[in-house]
């Protein structure tokens, strides 16, 4: 028998940034992958996630390389980086994602996602400046959710607020996990996927073999490649960005906030709506 191959796909969170490994990134899917299969069994794992990926690349660049290995089992996580541009359309993301796990829902592969918490209250940004890339997640978690659903996909909800709150999970960055997040990661993926009978092996262990960056590392990051980090992100964004915070001051001053989370709320069942409709396939 041929190994159970294993391709996760995506950005940095799935490359494995803040779960360093002597000169290179780990990550949550690398974990993930000895506890798929028993001990004496072979597992052929690969990962294609680049840091800074949107969706657009994981439809035109990285779905064919991994369509080409014949994934028994394949993670899409990606979407945070969509909501960082300037070019953010929840209609194309839609699209693109839904083209993307039926693509690999037609080879009866099990199609790994997840909903993500949101950049900006991960970087604690001001409220009129956070709310925009809030609704933003909030509307790519609502697609990946309902598509999950349609195309039988196994997805986890990584967005809950204790997962926000408990900081002994982030790395000092505060936008990637940290060795315990990746492991907190593999071990929930690696939970649903027991039960659905796909994962055979031993979960991941929850401990972790690296001590947690300090406060002062964190400080030290956010004082230097922190700030660089989300100016690279927001390049194209920044001015929008303003404009979208000048919008949500002046909805909140006359009391209509509301309007800009049902406008939101309207886009995403617009998105789902203009999706065409296909059989949906059997769930793993």
């Amino acid at each position: 028998m041929r190994p159970v191959r294993f391709v996760a796909l995506g950005d940095s969170l799935t490359e494995g940034v803040g779960d360093p490994v002597e000169d290179r990134w780990r990550g949550w899917a690398e974990l993930l992958a000895p506890g798929l299969v028993p001990a004496d069994t072979p597992v052929d794992f690969t990962n294609l996630a680049v840091s800074g990926a949107q969706t657009r690349d994981v439809l035109e660049r990285q779905t064919p390389a991994a369509l080409a290995l014949d994934p028994d089992i394949v993670s899409v996580v990606i979407g945070v980086n969509d909501t960082l541009r300037y070019t953010f359309d929840i209609h194309a993301v839609a699209e693109r994602l839904d083209t993307v796990y039926a693509a690999f829902r037609a080879r009866k592969a099990v199609v790994l996602t997840a909903c993500l918490p949101d950049p900006g209250s991960m970087l604690g940004l001001p409220g009129a400046l956070a709310r925009p890339l809030a609704r933003r997640q909030q509307a790519v978690n609502a697609v990946v959710h309902a598509l999950s659903e349609r195309h039988g996909a196994t997805h986890l909800h990584a967005a809950e607020e204790d997962w926000l709150e408990d900081r002994a999970v982030w790395s000092a960055d505060r936008l990637h996990p940290g060795e315990l997040g990746h492991r907190q990661l593999a071990v929930r993926f690696h939970t649903l996927l027991a039960e659905k009978g796909v994962a055979d092996g031993s979960a991941p262990s929850a401990e972790a073999e690296f001590p947690a960056p300090t406060r002062s590392a964190s400080l030290l990051w956010l004082a230097t490649a922190g700030t660089g980090w989300v100016a690279r992100r927001c390049t194209d964004l920044l001015p929008q960005l303003l404009t979208l915070a000048a919008s949500e001051v002046r909805h909140r001053a006359r009391g209509t906030s509301a309007r800009l989370d049902l406008s939101a709320s309207h886009a995403v069942a617009s998105a789902l709506a203009a999706l065409s409709v296909t059989e949906r396939p059997d769930v793993a």
